[in-house]
This record gives C-alpha cells, sequence and structure tokens, in this order.
C-alpha cells in the first residue's frame, strides 16, 4: 500500500483539525481501509475557553459521517479530561456513555461523538488514526491470530483481545495500553477489528498506518495468501429475471417490507459461490463485527428463504439473554445470498443499502480467502456477532427512525424517461423512496441521474427484443418490479384520414400500442410477485374522449391502450395488479411542443401563448410535474382501493366533461 500523501495539497490545511480532515480523506480513499462509516480519526487540541482558561479538547469523528468526505464540522469536540475520568470508572453502559460524551461537548450542534472516543482519549498522542484495514481482518481472522500479528510488527504494536467496542473495549485499552507500550511503539492492533497508528503530526500518524498496512501485506504474499486465483466462471446466458424477483418476493414478505435487491455475478462473487467448500467458508461471520449491521451474521446459501428465517429465529432466541433489558427481534431476512447460478445479491431497504452491503461483502470474500491460505478463517462466535447486532445503541436507533417515504424498497419502470412527463415521473418515485428503471431511445437516459437507485437504459421499445433486455437489466439491478408507468409514445404531424398513408398508421400503432401490449406482457409475471401489489399507470389523452380532427391515428392508438387498460384491470386484479389511466391535456413543457408550434396553435386561435396555456375551464397551466405528481399518487396508499379508473389532467375540458 502505498502513502496518497501530497505536500501541495496538504498545504492547503493549515492547522492541526485541518490537517486531520485531510489525511482522513486519505484513508477514506482507501476501501481496503475503510467502508462506508467504518474507522475513525482524531486530534488533540488544546483551547482557549469562555473564562479565559485553556483545556485540551478531542475532535473526534462524530456518528454518520464517512472519512472520505468528512469536513470540520463532522468532528465532535470533546472535554478530553471529562473522556479520562470515564475511563477510570469500573463499569458504564453504552447508552450511559454516549449520553456523557455528548454532555462533554463543547458544541451543541455538533454530531455525536465516535463511541470509540475515549480509547482515542486514552492515547497519548496527539493524532490517532483508526481503520478495519482487509489485510489485518484477514490476518487476524485466523485460528493463530496473535501470533501472526507478533511476527509482523514485533513489538512495534500493542495487541488488544476482541472485546465489543464501546466502553468495554475502551477499559481493556486502558488496563493493557500503558503497561504494554514503550517509546518504539507506533500502533495498536485489534484482534478481529482493526488498527490503531498515531503520531504528533497528520502525516506521522497516517504514514504509520499505511506502514503498518504494508508489512501485514507483505507477510501474507510472502506465504502466497495475498494474490487469490478466482476460477473461471461464466454469468448465465439464459433470463433469470423471474427467479430473482421471486428471491426478492420471499426475502421482501419474511423482512415485512418491500427490499431492493441488487445481483453481483462477476466473477469474484460467482467464483466464491461455486467453490465446494462455501459452506464451510461462508458460515462462521462477518469479516469485523460491525458489518454484522448491515450483512447479518451469514448470508444464504441458495434460495431457501424460509430456512433462513428460521435459523435466524433460533439464533435471536438462543442469544437474547444475554441483554438484561428486552430486545426486539430484527427482521428475520438475509441480507445476502450466494447462488452458484445467480452470483451474490444484496438486499436492503434502500438501493444504496444494498450496495453498501454488496461491496463490504466482496472486501469479506477476499478476507476470508486470503485468512484461509494463511492457515483458515474464524470469525467471531455467533454470541460474540449477536452483542454487536443487538447492541443498545443500534436498538435505540429503532425507536427514532422518521417515517420512510412511501415507495421505500419498490422498484418502478418509466417509459420515456429522459424528458417530459416521463422525466418528472422519474422525479416523482425517487422522491418518494423508489429505486427507478428509467428507458429511453435517447442516450441520455443513461446519465440522467447518478445514483445508487437508478439505472437508464437506452431501448427501443417497438423491438420486443430490446424491451426484454431492459427488463433482465432492470431486475438484476433491483431486484424486481412494482410500479410500470407507459408514457412513451408519439404524437406526429396532422394527416387527415383520406391522405393518411399506412405507414405512417403503422408506426403510431407499433409505438403507441404494440409497444405497450409487449412491455405489459413481458412484466406482469414481475408485477405479480411485487410485494405489496403491481400497479400500472397508463399515459392516455384527452384525445381519447374528446378526439380532434388530424389526429386520427394518434387518437386510435390511444384509445386502444385505453381499452387494453380496462381489459388489464379486469384480468389481472386476480392477481393483486392495480391498471389506471391518467389522461392529461395541453402538457406544453415537453419535447413536442416548441416554441413555434405553441405560437402557431395560440394564433390559430387568436389568443397569445399565455392564454393558449391556460386555455381551460380553471384557466390553469398543466406541466409535466402536475401530471407526474398525479401518476405517484395513483401508484401509493390512497388509490389502493382503485383500479381501472380513468383520470383527467386537464384543467377541465367541456368536451371530456
Amino acid at each position: 500500500m502505498h502513502s496518497l500523501w501530497n505536500a501541495t495539497e496538504a498545504a492547503q490545511y493549515p492547522n492541526d483539525l485541518a490537517q486531520r480532515v485531510y489525511t482522513s480523506h486519505l484513508l477514506g480513499r482507501n476501501p481496503a481501509l475503510v467502508l462506508h462509516g467504518g474507522g475513525n480519526t482524531s486530534v488533540k487540541i488544546t483551547e482557549a475557553t469562555l473564562l479565559g482558561g485553556q483545556e485540551e479538547l478531542l475532535y473526534i469523528k462524530g456518528s454518520g459521517w464517512d472519512l472520505a468526505t468528512i469536513e470540520a464540522a463532522g468532528f465532535a469536540p470533546v472535554r478530553r479530561r471529562a473522556l479520562l475520568d470515564l475511563a477510570t470508572l469500573p463499569t458504564l453502559s453504552d447508552k450511559a456513555m454516549a449520553n456523557a460524551m455528548r454532555c462533554a461537548m463543547t458544541d451543541a450542534s455538533a454530531p455525536s461523538p465516535s463511541v470509540e472516543a475515549i480509547l482515542h482519549a486514552l492515547l497519548p498522542h496527539k493524532f490517532v488514526d483508526h481503520t478495519h484495514a482487509d489485510v489485518l481482518i484477514a490476518l487476524t481472522n485466523t485460528p493463530n491470530g496473535h501470533e501472526h500479528v507478533r511476527r509482523v510488527y514485533g513489538d512495534s504494536v500493542v495487541i488488544i483481545p476482541y472485546v465489543m467496542p464501546g466502553f468495554k473495549l475502551a477499559r481493556l485499552c486502558a488496563d493493557i495500553y500503558p503497561q504494554a507500550a514503550h517509546s518504539g511503539t507506533i500502533g495498536m492492533v485489534l484482534l478481529k477489528h482493526g488498527i490503531f497508528s498515531f503520531g504528533e503530526t497528520a502525516r506521522e500518524s497516517y504514514e504509520r498506518m499505511i506502514e503498518l498496512v504494508s508489512r501485514a501485506e507483505t507477510y501474507l504474499a510472502d506465504r502466497s495468501a495475498w494474490t487469490i486465483a478466482l476460477p473461471q466462471v461464466a454469468a448465465l446466458t439464459q433470463p433469470q429475471r423471474l427467479e430473482r424477483a421471486r428471491l426478492r418476493r420471499a426475502a421482501s414478505d419474511t423482512a415485512g417490507a418491500p427490499l431492493i435487491m441488487i445481483t453481483r455475478d462477476d466473477a469474484q462473487s460467482l467464483g466464491f459461490a461455486q467453490r465446494a467448500d462455501v459452506a464451510q467458508l461462508s458460515q462462521q461471520g462477518p469479516a469485523t463485527p460491525d458489518h454484522v449491521i448491515r450483512t447479518k451474521r451469514v448470508p444464504l446459501l441458495g434460495r431457501d428463504v424460509r430456512a433462513f428465517q428460521q435459523a435466524y429465529v433460533d439464533y435471536f432466541e438462543t442469544n437474547k439473554t444475554r441483554s438484561v433489558d428486552p430486545l426486539t427481534m430484527l427482521d428475520p431476512a438475509p441480507r445476502l445470498i450466494l447462488d452458484p447460478e445467480l452470483g451474490l445479491m444484496a438486499l436492503g431497504k434502500t438501493a444504496k443499502d444494498a450496495a453498501i452491503s454488496a461491496e463490504i461483502y466482496h472486501h469479506t470474500i477476499d478476507i476470508i480467502l486470503r485468512a484461509h491460505a494463511l492457515g483458515g478463517y474464524e470469525a467471531l462466535s455467533a454470541a460474540d456477532l449477536f452483542d454487536m447486532e443487538y447492541w443498545e445503541l443500534e436498538q435505540a436507533k429503532l425507536k427514532s427512525h422518521a417515517t420512510a417515504p412511501i415507495f421505500t424498497g419498490e422498484i418502478a419502470l418509466v417509459t420515456g424517461a429522459a424528458s417530459g412527463i416521463g422525466k418528472a415521473s422519474v422525479a416523482a418515485l425517487l422522491k418518494r423512496g423508489a429505486a427507478v428503471i428509467g428507458l429511453d431511445i435517447n442516450p441520455a437516459i443513461e446519465t440522467l441521474y447518478q445514483r445508487a437507485d437508478y439505472l437508464g437504459v437506452i431501448c427501443d421499445l417497438t423491438d420486443e427484443t430490446a424491451i426484454q433486455h431492459a427488463l433482465e437489466a432492470g431486475v438484476k439491478a433491483f431486484g424486481g418490479l412494482d410500479l410500470l408507468i407507459l408514457n412513451a409514445g408519439i404524437f406526429p404531424p396532422s394527416a387527415k384520414i383520406e391522405a393518411m398513408e399506412l405507414d405512417y398508421w403503422q408506426r403510431v400503432m407499433r409505438t403507441n400500442l404494440d409497444a405497450n401490449v409487449v412491455l405489459m406482457r413481458e412484466a406482469h409475471p414481475l408485477l405479480k410477485v411485487a410485494p405489496n401489489g403491481g400497479r400500472v399507470v397508463i399515459v392516455g389523452s384527452k384525445n381519447v374522449p374528446a378526439p380532434g380532427p388530424g389526429a386520427a391515428a394518434y387518437s386510435a392508438s390511444k384509445a386502444a391502450m385505453n381499452q387494453l387498460a380496462r381489459v388489464a384491470a379486469l384480468e389481472w386484479g386476480a392477481d393483486g395488479i392495480r391498471v389506471n389511466t391518467v389522461h392529461p391535456n395541453a402538457v406544453f413543457d415537453t419535447g413536442l411542443w416548441t416554441d413555434e408550434v405553441l405560437q402557431a396553435r395560440a394564433a390559430n386561435y387568436g389568443l397569445t401563448v399565455e392564454q393558449y396555456k391556460t386555455n381551460n375551464i380553471l384557466h390553469v397551466e398543466v406541466t409535466s410535474q402536475h401530471v407526474a405528481e398525479l401518476i405517484a399518487e395513483l401508484c401509493g396508499p390512497a388509490f389502493s382501493r382503485t383500479t381501472g379508473a380513468q383520470v383527467p389532467i386537464d384543467g377541465g375540458n367541456d368536451r371530456v366533461i
């Protein structure tokens, strides 16, 4: 591992806290050191008090911040003296510790200090770095972890046996570190947990971390335990979307709420899932105890979710008496699934949660295989992991969560999503917590959003194979389909019936009707296994109840879709799928309405453009956002008892009324 220290960059950080921010970023850039909130850093700074005195403060990473992106405001300032006093107590609950630390802060608006603040305060060095470096975890998650550490570092580090993070760990370090440390001590290893480095400058502490990690990498390399050879495997080429959707449904039912399920079928994931010894390697536990909160103790092997559920209930019942307080069992659904055909599936309440779990397990696979090559992988006991999973601080979080958005854990597909009503629908659904698959022939669809809960797919909806591939990609990305928004369509130039070419007619029908028939047919099996029931919303048109001259092909295609929606509502109701239609009119912020067209149409009626836009009974303008909000609401709980409805959104049209 190489140092990322850059003198030019470092010069832009002028004081101790700023230097702390800079080297925290350097650590956070490397996922082999820290992942998604893991690890913490601190600096001790003496500052003036309000009364004119001096006091030493520990600035430590606050809860909820990642080292890769932390700012100065992300460090909690805590009076070091108060932390040292807490360390003298024989016992202290972590809840009481967290409260005492907040009371010792000098800035009430700062985030809560890391639970390892007392440990950082105990160390006599100005700068302290703590990571969960993959290589150290591989080194210590072995039967002879203590011996391996001693061979790598000699007496240059203090070795701490595993105990629960928080006050117990701080007390153990308070007992061991002063006795074991000496002038040559540059670090501290927590077995099966992580590693500390320290120094009098930010650079010294950071580069000691790099040195310590590099020495461990060399040790593993010398024993042929660093580079892991992966078998040659190939992902399945046949469609698997229904199998994935059924698996997601089973997991969601077990969780009691919809879950997002992302799939990784790369060589690492498939290779590990196909190992003959995967059961022995994967069923011991996670690489570090903090991972259990995101991944649960073990992944599901195969697809028997019910068996996993029962095993989790047994695990809870066996260990719940370890807590003196009553515990609320977490949902017993898996967060990771290993399947020899499908690869690695990661589940979460959101796409971001699922992606984090997947990334954690990719690192875990490397750790497991390196430890295995070094002499055998050995995780913490189920009891120790239970203590972490049901930590009182984590239990408290269950009672403090805000209400989740209504479509949390659900997956929507929107056609014609690159512009107009489709684009607005994507935004409305994302706002309500859904993961969204956007389809459009416009390549801009791929970069419409850069976030974990959005997938843009270039798709010609008149190509049946392209539709199937898009659905396959969407289900692989998120696990299934709950909401289908059929918005894509074309509004061709005006053509009277007597002058209409057959190609013109067929082109409109292929896009506005046939493509939607295919998409509905292919989506139905997925909607049928949606955890909360499938929902379809079709974007119709005012031209269905009130057609206009010159729009025969468009009006007929929309009328046919309207009839298709009515039949689908009749046929799919038994499957728990709702099908409803919205009929917009005069939505002028779409690509169909250029300034030139607007001016021409307004002039035709003797109106200004603004008058033309509000030429309805309510004298209001209807925008893509208005339509999108109605679409989203039709998918929501307010319309849970409605199917086969046709809802106009046109400001009121006398011909429709």
